[in-house]
């Protein structure tokens, strides 16, 4: 399900969504829509989209239950806060989900080998190694995200709906992070020389949110998001050249 909420700050609307869904901020994915920084006359404001696997109901916020193999272990308890931990299985639904992974590549044509690369919270990310790595990754991470789309839609068919899977191959993801956030400090910059705006290429609401966040804190610049489907852009403009 999908949601839109508003607030002062992303934190305010992140809060308001958390209260209206009854859900905790780690059950549901947030892409930040638009944000715009407050000042003597205007205040700040932030506008953002909320993808839930379920309905929000106004229930009380819901308990995970534990990963197959865990007995008496929250899947948000402390043994699934361990980063960077053990890169061996640990029960049957991470086996699952290393099979199907290599599964998928395999019937792309190439080999790999998939190992857990970090439990936090709710989510479990793993890593895949291959000598086809850039293909598996392929432009700006697109056959990366199509693979870890899949990964969590046969999740969901495991039942676990609860956890989000991180699927990463040669450190992309970091090295994604912080090639993102030296574009969006450049392209500020292009946009209080010019006072005008600029359009940033298609992104995944992942990538469109740190955008949105790395500018945020820039009192004269603000950003938003244009298009539809998954893959908007982030349009970063001037203050007042809107």
């Amino acid at each position: 399900m999908v949601y839109e909420f508003e607030g002062r700050t992303e934190k305010e609307a992140i809060d308001r969504a958390a209260v209206a869904l009854g859900l905790e901020k780690d059950d549901f994915d947030v892409e930040i829509l638009e944000t715009q920084r407050g000042g003597l006359f205007r205040k700040g404001y932030v506008k953002i989209k909320v993808h839930t696997p379920q309905p929000g109901n106004g229930a009380a916020p819901s308990v995970s239950r534990p990963l197959e193999g865990e007995a008496g272990s929250s899947a948000a308890g402390p043994a699934s806060q361990i980063a960077f931990s053990d890169a061996e299985a640990q029960n049957e639904f991470e086996h699952k989900i290393i099979d199907f992974v290599e599964g998928m590549v395999e019937r792309m044509g190439y080999g790999c080998t998939v190992a857990v690369l970090f439990r936090e919270g709710r989510k479990i990310g793993f890593k895949i190694d291959s000598e086809y790595s850039s293909i598996l990754i392929g432009k700006k991470g697109k056959n990366l995200d199509a693979l870890q789309l899949l990964a969590n839609i046969y999740a969901g068919r495991l039942g676990r709906e609860d956890i989000r899977i991180i699927l990463d191959s040669e450190n992309y993801r970091i090295r994604r992070e912080e090639s993102l956030v030296r574009l969006a400090y450049t392209v500020a910059d292009r946009v209080r020389e010019s006072r005008g705006s600029v359009l940033l290429e298609p992104m995944n609401p992942f990538d469109r949110r740190l955008i949105h966040t790395t500018l945020n804190d820039i009192s004269d610049v603000e950003t938003k998001s244009e298009g539809e489907g998954l893959y908007k852009q982030v349009r970063v403009y001037y203050r007042g050249s809107r």
